[in-house]
């Protein structure tokens, strides 16, 4: 197995445990609250996990928050798993600094800023102040046929995003959103889903972009190859065998929002193998996030049924960009504000169930 390098394993040694009496001082504070038991649903696990992750029963609102989206290449574009050019994810990149990409209209209605991080785009890029341009290489290599990148290049993603979430908690920022674009961006996923779960990774190999049948045939082969050339790989070695840099990066933002104790709204599957990653390298992180959507690539509900995370949405959606995570933040926030100003029933001098006979 690979050594961690030091800045990175003291990074991953800093995250906490949650709190879970905090947590279960919100469970029962919700048995009060002027309402059936358990009424919200998973709207009351929310305020729980929140509190757990502030440590005390009244969290702070996850607001102001920020999506971050990742951006990288894959060289295995070149089996012909997507038959979106290359060239579009720095395009995207442009559209998503110009306010034109649908994580911006979705970010405007909720009131959330879209910054955007080239982690390892195969072609450059033009700067803009919404967009860290520091990738940590042009693109990884084609997984089918060795490493998609080296060790060390895995860790320097991962650096790369604990640095923009410390960053952005250190701007103000109460709740971090994931985002992701990438074309071909799916296949490294389902790799790194379908190894740390101990799935075939066929079996939960999506359509991505939205493939044919024959083009999925040979998604589902070139993955089978890359899967079984790997073995069962883990952590830091599952990152460069079978990732991506915007999927490393993603982990490593996790961290950073785990250390900053700041809740984490996970979008897709991109996100997910992300979040995956990051479970791998420190398993406490799972405390931090939160499940903001269902994903339609069946790889999703992999990742989130092997975190034991709840989505907190299911609209089909398969784009990515952060969208899922975007939409659910509102919910996130009127978790907090149902927890913090709803009325006991002593306050608001209602009978509550032992009184009402």
């Amino acid at each position: 197995m690979t050594t961690t390098p030091t800045p990175l394993a003291a990074l991953i040694d800093s995250v906490a445990p949650v709190d879970a009496t905090a947590a279960a001082a919100a469970e029962a504070r919700h048995l009060e609250l002027t309402k059936p038991p358990g009424s919200l649903g998973r709207l009351e696990a929310v305020g729980a996990r929140l509190a757990a992750i502030a440590g005390r029963v009244d969290p702070p609102s996850p607001t102001p928050a920020v999506v971050a989206v990742f951006a990288g290449d894959h060289g295995v574009h070149a089996e012909g798993v997507s038959p979106w050019p290359q060239e579009v994810t720095a395009q995207m990149i442009a559209n998503f600094c110009g306010g034109g990409a649908a994580i911006n209209a979705i970010a405007r209605a909720n009131g959330l800023r879209v910054a955007v991080v080239n982690a390892g785009v195969a072609t450059p890029v033009a700067d803009h102040p919404d967009l860290r341009n520091t990738p940590v290489r042009a693109g990884t290599d084609n997984l089918r046929l060795g490493p998609a990148m080296s060790v060390d290049d895995a860790a320097a993603a991962v650096s790369l995003g604990a640095e923009v979430a410390a960053a952005e908690v250190a701007a103000g920022a109460r709740c971090l959103l994931t985002g992701d674009m990438g074309i071909a961006n799916t296949t490294p996923s389902a790799a790194v889903i379908a190894v740390a779960a101990g799935v075939d990774v066929t079996a939960i190999t999506g359509r991505g972009t939205g493939i044919d049948d024959e083009t999925l045939t040979l998604k589902r082969a070139v993955l089978a190859d890359a899967v079984g050339r790997a073995g069962a790989v883990t952590g830091l070695d599952l990152a460069a065998e079978l990732g991506g840099l915007e999927i490393a990066a993603l982990a490593g933002y996790c961290l950073g929002g785990a250390v900053a104790r700041v809740p984490v709204i996970v979008d897709g599957v991109i996100a997910l193998a992300g979040a995956v990653l990051a479970h791998q390298l420190q398993p406490l992180v799972g405390g931090y996030l939160i499940a903001g959507h269902r994903s339609v690539e069946p790889a999703a509900t992999t990742a989130l049924d092997h975190l034991g995370l709840e989505p907190l949405v299911d609209l089909d959606l398969r784009l990515g960009e952060g969208t899922g995570a975007a939409l659910a933040h509102p919910l996130v926030v009127a978790a907090v504000e149902v927890l913090n100003t709803m009325a006991t029933f002593a306050e608001a001098a209602v009978a509550g169930q032992e009184d009402d006979r």
